[in-house]
């Protein structure tokens, strides 16, 4: 059951951070010379082996291994404006709706887990 709510945040934080990078772009979209970024998709990055784990002292902390996210940006292939930009705004705009969805999929997970975990309690929700 960790390991869900472990994967349904890091998928929360990648979509915020992909967020960030598709408003950059946008603010981003005159500016000569200005090369579109996108990161690296969430199942490149939940649990890559070069990212960064918690150091553990003892076998009972919490977080040693399992839940780390490399959030990796990447350039975005694409055509050229005369100025050298490569934003597409169209394509920003579906980046954008695609972050949304996993953003709404993570919470959905999130609550559904925690409806598990109350009933298992014998709470209501």
């Amino acid at each position: 059951m960790t390991e869900i709510l472990h994967m349904a945040h890091a998928l929360s934080r990648h979509a915020g951070a992909r967020q960030t990078v598709i408003a950059r772009n946008v603010a981003n979209a005159d500016t000569p010379g200005y090369r579109a970024q996108d990161l690296a998709p969430f199942a490149d990055s939940y649990n890559a082996p070069d990212t960064l784990a918690l150091r553990t002292t003892r076998s009972g902390h919490i977080g040693g291994a399992g839940s780390a996210l490399a959030l990796r940006i990447q350039a975005v292939d694409g055509p050229a404006d005369p100025n050298g930009n490569t934003v597409s705004l169209p394509e920003e705009m579906l980046r954008a709706a695609d972050t949304m969805r996993a953003h709404d999929l993570s919470l959905a997970v999130y609550r559904t887990a925690l409806g598990v975990l109350r009933t298992s309690l014998g709470r209501p929700r």
